[in-house]
């Protein structure tokens, strides 16, 4: 067995009988293509919603656009919203979102190029992460994807308290 995330993912999705759901935009799909990446992911992972403009975002995810002119793409409303929004379009009993400015543009002195907020919602509850990388845009894309399977992982092996 791998040690990968997106294996470990599978195996305990597939233990505790859950469907899991997704909603990126800065990865562009890159959280999908990993999780079926492994061979029997169609058991456990119902689909994802790549969701790149605020248009996507509002009109298959259900984020308001009172919270995308608020708080931007790139923020723990918008992030949580993708997710509730993913669950109750697709289903599923955990879903994982994320949106960041991978680079090299779009920065802003208040969200630099590499922040990227995690969101993950489940019937336990609902978090969001903030996280700041400093590689290339395609290394900024693979930190967010990794970040968020840990995120998934961490919460799979551990659980969270409700916030």
């Amino acid at each position: 067995m791998s040690s990968l995330p997106e294996n470990l993912i599978g195996n305990i999705l597939h233990e505790r009988r859950l469907k899991l759901v997704a909603a990126e935009s800065c990865t562009g799909g890159l959280i999908g293509s990993r999780i079926t990446d492994v061979a029997g992911s169609s058991e456990y992972f119902l689909g994802s919603v790549v969701a790149y403009a605020y248009e996507v975002k509002a009109k298959l995810l259900d984020v308001s656009w009172e919270t995308l002119n608020k708080y931007g793409a790139v923020s723990r409303e918008t992030v949580l919203e993708m997710a509730k929004g993913a669950q109750q379009r697709i289903g599923g009993d955990i879903a994982i979102s994320v949106s960041g400015i991978a680079g090299p543009g779009g920065g802003t002195p208040e969200k630099p190029v590499g922040t990227t907020w995690i969101g993950l919602v489940t019937n336990d509850g609902e978090w969001a992460k903030e996280f700041h990388f400093t590689g290339s845009r395609e290394q900024n894309k693979s930190s967010a994807a990794d970040a968020a399977l840990q995120m998934l992982l961490d919460y799979l092996q551990n659980g969270y308290k409700k916030e």
